[in-house]
């Protein structure tokens, strides 16, 4: 394909996919009908692809009570990927957001000790960007990061201002309107910073958690002021949550709040 070509993807390839993340979503039994509604599929379409996919093991069918179930041949199709570095997996996430977006991603590790770390970034090859090294640290509530980090720990008004007057900024906000970003974090699913943490940089962010609920990754877009416009900051950012909700499931299976 020349790379001016137009994108083409198999239908039925993309409905079997949205047939198996129902599956493994609902985590139980389901008939046709209820499958086919909650894709958006016809019924028709949802029983010539159930059947296809039961006869490969990647569903499961009970004659009883004529209801599908995921199957334990994803298991064979997942296990190249046990054991394997989380950051492997995510990097392919990244790669597409940069590109899409013309930013810097940055992929960081919530740390015990109270920071962030750099684990990874991809830079877009055609953009003036700022750039960070991987293991560069950061307080672990400070920028964008810091803001969903202090929205999924759920702090209080007294103990988050006791942490913010440790921190250190080139310009900060205030811990009023910090405050206010945080809550706006925690219904949003996402954060950011105009230039707060360093001047000149506009950064997005959210906050990736395990099971339990603790964030324990970052992942932040970075560019220089003024060279994306609020709303493709905005559209970067709600790209950036799906991306985390895509990770928390599949790195850590925490599902949706």
């Amino acid at each position: 394909m020349k790379p001016s070509d137009p994108q083409k993807y198999v239908g039925a390839v993309e409905n079997a996919v949205k047939i198996l993340r129902q599956l493994a979503q609902t985590g139980a039994p389901e008939g046709v009908a209820s499958i086919a509604r909650e894709t958006g599929l016809n019924v028709s379409t949802t029983y010539n692809i159930l059947k296809t996919l039961t006869k490969e093991g990647l569903s499961t069918f009970d004659e009883r009570s004529k209801s599908y179930a995921i199957g334990m041949g994803v298991l064979e199709l997942s296990a190249p990927m046990l054991g394997r570095n989380p950051g492997d997996m995510i990097r392919p996430v990244m790669e597409r957001i940069s590109r899409e977006h013309s930013v810097l991603v940055a992929l960081w590790t919530v740390t015990p000790q109270g920071r962030i770390v750099l684990s990874d970034r991809i830079a877009p090859a055609d953009v003036v960007r700022a750039d960070m090294q991987p293991g560069s640290r950061l307080p672990d509530l400070v920028g964008a990061v810091g803001r969903c980090v202090a929205a999924a720990r759920g702090l209080d008004r007294e103990a988050l201002r006791d942490a913010y007057a440790g921190l250190r900024w080139q310009r900060a906000p205030g811990f009023d309107a910090y405050w206010q970003e945080v809550q706006q974090a925690r219904i949003d699913g996402y954060a950011f910073d105009f230039g707060q943490l360093f001047r000149g940089l506009s950064i997005a962010a959210v906050a990736i958690r395990d099971i339990a609920g603790t964030p324990r990754l970052g992942l932040s877009t970075i560019s220089i002021a003024d060279q994306i416009d609020d709303q493709a900051m905005r559209e970067a950012a709600k790209d950036l949550k799906a991306a985390g909700e895509f990770i928390e499931l599949n790195v850590f299976g925490r599902r949706g709040d």
